[in-house]
């Protein structure tokens, strides 16, 4: 985690990921698929922006 990273919401996430609905990411959670979350003591969800980053690499298929 670097200084400028920053904690995102799910709904940014979700845009982030170009429009992925909310029932597909609690999906993804549950078979653990999903980006790293933080889950606040209000049980709101975050992500880190850089944890975003590296999940979406992760995802690159090679050619």
């Amino acid at each position: 985690m670097s200084r400028c990273d920053e904690l995102l919401t799910v709904t940014q996430v979700l845009k982030e990921l170009g429009g992925v609905s909310r029932r597909t990411f609690y999906r993804w959670r549950q078979l653990g698929r999903a980006p790293v979350c933080i889950q606040l003591p209000n049980l709101e969800l975050r992500v880190w922006r850089s944890d975003l980053k590296a999940w979406i690499e992760s995802r690159r298929e090679v050619a």
